[in-house]
């Protein structure tokens, strides 16, 4: 899953970011409003977390730009404010969730992984297509009851292909989402192939059908049409 942390103290954001990363999120992390405006109409992301003072502007006039924009992603409010009025105003805008500082990162986790059920799979934390389970919070995948060998790429490309079933995703896309905005830099897109070839085979070994079509010259769609 991808992250953007918006926030200006460097300790606590280096905590953060150090954390989800371990966690096994994706996390990138802007420390004002400008840089986080750019990000937020560039690249896609599952969940954002913002902070409400940031230099350069409000927190909110994010919150409330990625609701108009209908990204679909989380939006988590972080804030060493603690007034009511801040709180039902973010929330009013769109946000779904907001955590006053100081706050413990284990419960920032949880309630990032709430947010991400809540927005991605209608607050399950089992993801199920045809003989295909994930599990989200033991980030592991089964087929037909038995578990897959994947790496943390596998994983996470299996869970987005999932995520987004009968949509054609371009190999762009999928490198931005696994690896990150500076993926556009790289020369080719070769290596997206080997990781859907090796995810491929390891589903078919497991008895799994191939429900990743090959897109020519754009990219792949999990499907079972």
């Amino acid at each position: 899953m991808k992250l953007l942390l918006v926030e200006d103290e460097t300790g606590l954001s280096e905590s953060i970011t150090r954390y989800l990363k371990q966690e096994g999120y994706l996390c990138e992390w802007v420390s004002n409003y400008q840089e986080a405006n750019e990000k937020i109409h560039l690249f896609q992301y599952d969940c954002i977390l913002v902070d409400i003072n940031l230099p350069g502007g409000s927190g909110l006039s994010l919150v409330s730009s990625l609701k108009q924009m209908n990204t679909g992603s989380g939006i988590i409010i972080l804030s060493a404010r603690n007034a009511v009025d801040d709180k039902v105003e973010g929330l009013d805008l769109g946000a779904d969730d907001y955590l006053s500082k100081p706050f413990h990162l284990a419960e920032l986790n949880s309630r990032i992984r709430s947010v991400l059920r809540r927005k991605k799979f209608d607050g399950q934390t089992e993801v199920v297509f045809s003989e295909i389970l994930v599990n989200t919070t033991e980030q592991s995948a089964y087929v037909n009851k038995l578990l897959l060998p994947l790496t943390k790429k596998e994983y996470d490309l299996l869970l987005f292909l999932i995520s987004n079933k009968n949509r054609v995703l371009t190999k762009e896309s999928i490198a931005e989402h696994l690896w990150g905005d500076d993926t556009y830099l790289a020369d080719s897109f070769d290596f997206i192939y080997t990781h859907v070839k090796n995810l491929r085979k390891k589903l078919l070994d497991a008895g799994s059908k191939d429900y990743i079509k090959t897109i020519y010259a754009t990219g792949y769609k999990f499907s079972d049409q």
